[in-house]
Formats: structure tokens, sequence, C-alpha cells
């Protein structure tokens, strides 16, 4: 089977199912990172050739940049050339107030140091609070890093349409926007994707799985109420509570592997094939550790829904109570319960980046 791809921009391809890095970052459960790293040339050789991670998580720049290296000097430049990072700059909240651009630019070339490469194909840009400090400034800031050759291309994340206007009409190209998709949220769906089309934006999947809520293992198992050590089930367990009951949770499961069953592939494949198929998706990002499950991961690339597929789960959606409102709006209100689970300060301080410092500080908001 072929891997599918999605062109963001003219030369700038992706494959539709992107590795992601979140889950590599620790407090996710453990992480052996000699076997992640060895893991990532089987995707890579597999044709999903796009990596997500982030400045604020902890070790995945390094983790892929070692890689790449690796890649490099044993398979050649044409080889490590095919691997697509796509990666965040998300500034302390702490430090929005007044951030400096020299300290912006410096988070850039920390990722750069860190990923090996002397271009990021994509930087996705967040700010936590648009009250505090100037993020206009700060954007600005990565558009000059484009026209110096150290940035190909600019996204966003986890920001909704007013924010995005904001940039777009100051004249920022915007290639994509990163925010949570999944066949349990559905928030980005009809304005924001109808607003993508318009403004050319494209959608980035995360939470396709639901920090794996979305897979065979939770079919049939009792609510495990919020205890878990794992932020990113917390995270997600929210998520199931603004869907519905517990009880709709499991029959959106029986449901999507039904689905599978029918079609000769797992519950989490038809759960991702739902998300690609949804307009303005361009990709969907699971994160996965290592590369046991691919051959499952690569079933979506065969998969094709029909319309009694799409009846049956659109079924379950007419049950469901949510979540709603704009994306990210749940877990951008700090003083929520989606908002109390995240962190705000991972990035190291930006003057350290300048001086090639690098211990993150993790502060609980």
């Amino acid at each position: 089977m072929s891997v599918e791809t999605a062109n963001l921009r003219p030369g700038h391809t992706i494959s539709r199912v992107i590795k992601g890095g979140w889950q590599l970052a620790g407090d996710h459960g453990e992480v052996r990172p000699d076997a992640a790293i060895a893991d990532m040339e089987a995707f890579l050789d597999a044709g999903i050739t796009t990596f997500d991670c982030a400045d604020i998580y902890t070790g995945v720049e390094e983790m892929i940049g070692t890689f790449i290296a690796d890649v490099r000097n044993r398979r050649g430049a044409d080889v490590a050339d095919k691997v697509v990072v796509q990666t965040k700059l998300v500034p302390d909240l702490t430090r929005l107030a007044n951030i400096r651009p020299d300290e912006v630019e410096a988070i850039v070339d920390r990722s750069l140091q860190r990923l090996q490469i002397e271009r990021i194909p994509l930087v996705q840009f967040y700010w936590w609070d648009m009250g505090l400090g100037n993020a206009v400034e700060a954007l600005d800031v990565l558009k000059a890093c484009q026209a110096k050759g150290k940035i190909a291309n600019l996204g966003t994340t986890n920001w909704d349409t007013p924010v995005m206007d904001r940039f777009c009409d100051a004249g920022f190209d915007v290639v994509s926007a990163q925010v949570q998709f999944s066949v349990l949220d559905r928030r980005a769906a009809g304005a924001f994707s109808a607003w993508g089309a318009r403004r050319d934006v494209q959608i980035l999947a995360y939470g396709t799985l639901a920090g794996g809520f979305l897979t065979p293992a939770w079919l049939g198992k009792p609510d495990p109420g919020f205890s878990f050590e794992n932020r990113s089930l917390i995270k997600y367990r929210l998520i199931i509570d603004e869907f519905g009951t517990w009880n709709l949770f499991q029959e959106l499961l029986q449901t999507l592997r039904s689905i599978g069953d029918k079609h000769g592939v797992s519950l989490s494949s038809v759960a991702t094939r739902w998300v690609l198929d949804q307009p303005q998706v361009a990709a969907a990002i699971v994160g996965a550790r290592y590369a046991r499950h691919l051959p499952k991961t690569l079933d979506v690339f065969s998969l094709t829904l029909d319309d009694e597929d799409r009846q049956a789960i659109a079924g379950i959606h007419a049950q469901a109570k949510g979540p709603g409102g704009p994306v990210y709006g749940l877990e951008g209100d700090r003083t929520s319960r989606h908002g109390r689970i995240m962190k705000y300060n991972l990035n190291t301080n930006p003057a350290d980046a300048v001086h090639g410092a690098g211990t993150p500080e993790v502060t609980d908001a």
C-alpha cells in the first residue's frame, strides 16, 4: 500500500499520518530513547516521513536530531532529507510580557541545533495568552527567520479563527493549524474547517486516538475514573467526559470495531480514517512511541469508509453532548479542569538558549 501525502505549500509535502512526539517527552509513561530513535527509521522507510515535535517536549527534538544525523551518516543525505520535521515554538507563559525578539530567534536556533538540520520545514507558533506581550512581534521574528532561511513555513497550534484572522490579515502566510480533532472531539469541524478552506490553512489533527483511548485496549473496560499518572490519559478522559457517558464511549468503540471487522482493520484505523476524511484535514498525528504497531497504523491507507460506516458513526455523534465551543476553548481556560492539568513553563529561559543552556523548567500552572 502507498502512504498518502498532502502538500501544505509547493515543495512542502507531508505524509498524511505524522509520527507524533509528545508521548516521547516523559510524563506519559516510560520512554526508552535508544529504542524510540532506532524505531524512527522504520516509520521513515514505511513512508511516514513527517515527525512532529516541540521545543517544550523535553528531549524530543534531540531524539529526532540524533535519528536524522544517524541516517545521514549511514545512508546519505538523500535519505535523511526525506525526513520532514515540524516543531512548535511555545514561549513560557511567565515570559510573554517581556520576551525579546532576539530571544525568540534564539529558540529557533536552539531547535535547529537540536534537530541537526539547516532549515526547519514547519514551525508552529503558540502564545499562551494574547493579553500578554506582543504576539504579532514574536511571529514577525519567525517571518524574519524565514527570510534568513532558518524556517521554510509557518503554522500555528491551538488557536481559533479570531486569533488566526489577526495574523492572516497582517500578511502572515499561515499554512497549517494544529488542533485537537478526533471522532471524540469534533470542535475543529464545521466553521473552523470552512475558515481554513477560505484562508488556505490546512488542519493537522492531534489527539486522533485520544491518547490511546481509541484503541481496542479500552473496549469493554469499566470506567477508570480520572486517576492516572499519565497526564495524557487524564487529558483525554476529560474529553470523553465532555463527549458523554462512559457507556456512550463504549458504544462508540463497539461501532468502530464493527466497522473495522467489516474491513479487516482495527478500530483505531477506523478512527484515524474518519479524521483524514474530514474537510481541510491534511494529516493526522499518531503518537506512537515505538514501531511495534506500525503495520496496523499503515492499515488506514487501505481503508475506505462507505456511507453505512459514516452513518453508524454519525448515529453515535447524534447522542454526544460535546465537546463544544472553539478549538482549545476548554483547555485555554487556565482555571478549568482541562486547563489546570496543563504545564505552562516548559521552555528553557530564552536568554539561556542564546548561550546554549538547556534544562527545562517544569512548572505546573
